[in-house]
């Protein structure tokens, strides 16, 4: 009787543990961001957060999303990256918000798509009545521009850098919908599937990337949260630890080194540049 009460504390303490690893796999690639999105609410200044970086991890999640369509991995893996996707645009729109507020000039539009004039917030406004209408007041602060940067004209500076929240949506939106409809045509080809599973875990290895550059070309890494830094390199140790212990395949921790590696190389950037001051923002005018 002894050993059955034995092997069921066991197997209880063992469901505890694997739901707390669990929460822990889906919420801690998230909690790096809190800091940031923190300091950026408080500063009012998004420009030492580079937003290719949501990129990065929109991109890598949404292929991991697609990979588990042939793979079938642990599904905490699975909530982990819609749980990602909602973060980035959750940094994202403030991100684009704060911009908007911050505009003391009539900027041109970067929008994605044509879509109606839109306030700081990103929400659709009317556009202004040229009757004689009796005006209203209104005490929200309206950027209106006639004239707009759209995707169609081939300018690789304006992509990625929009003023509007739905653009960098509806961009998604289509990166989903092309994906879903390659997957499930090539979904028997097990190398194309493979390729897919390698781009997501690459992609997420070049998470740094973006920042690394923004902090270089700026010569400062003002605005960037040191916090989040530090627990990228945290988990990245972490997760590059258990990939060669478990004995993943090469390209797993392969990867994870490089992560880690990038992270090192953005902490070097914190020590060199911390007397810099901070770089004029390029977001005041267009």
């Amino acid at each position: 009787m002894d050993w059955i009460i034995s092997d069921e504390y066991k197997l209880t303490v063992g469901n505890v543990l694997g739901h707390l690893a669990a929460g822990a796999m889906i919420c801690g690639g998230v909690l790096p961001y809190v800091p940031q999105y923190r300091q950026i609410y408080r500063t009012q200044d998004p420009e030492g957060f580079s937003l290719h970086v949501c990129l990065a991890l929109l991109l890598a999640n949404t292929l991991r999303i697609f990979f588990w369509f042939s793979k079938r991995y642990e599904l905490p893996l699975l909530i982990q990256s819609v749980v990602m996707n909602i973060t980035m645009f959750l940094m994202i729109h403030l991100c684009v918000k704060v911009r908007r507020n911050n505009a003391i000039m009539r900027a041109r539009e970067r929008v994605f798509s044509d879509q109606a004039v839109t306030s700081v917030d990103g929400s659709p406004i009317n556009k202004p009545n040229t009757n004689n209408e009796s005006r209203q007041p209104s005490s929200e602060k309206t950027v209106i521009s006639q004239s707009k940067h759209y995707i169609s004209d081939f300018d690789s500076r304006y992509f990625w850098a929009w003023t509007d929240f739905q653009s960098y949506l509806d961009f998604m939106l289509v990166v989903w919908a092309v994906g879903a409809a390659v997957t499930y045509i090539m979904l028997p080809v097990n190398w194309f599937m493979e390729m897919i599973g390698f781009l997501a875990v690459f992609t997420e290895a070049m998470l740094g990337a973006p920042q690394f550059l923004r902090n270089y070309k700026n010569k400062s890494t003002h605005g960037m949260s040191f916090l989040m830094v530090i627990m990228w390199t945290i988990g990245d140790v972490y997760k590059t630890t258990y990939f060669i212990l478990r004995s993943a395949p090469i390209q797993f921790w392969l990867c994870g080194m490089l992560q880690v590696s990038l992270d090192l190389a953005i902490l070097l950037q914190v020590y060199i540049f911390r007397k810099n001051p901070a770089p004029r923002s390029a977001h005041r005018g267009d």
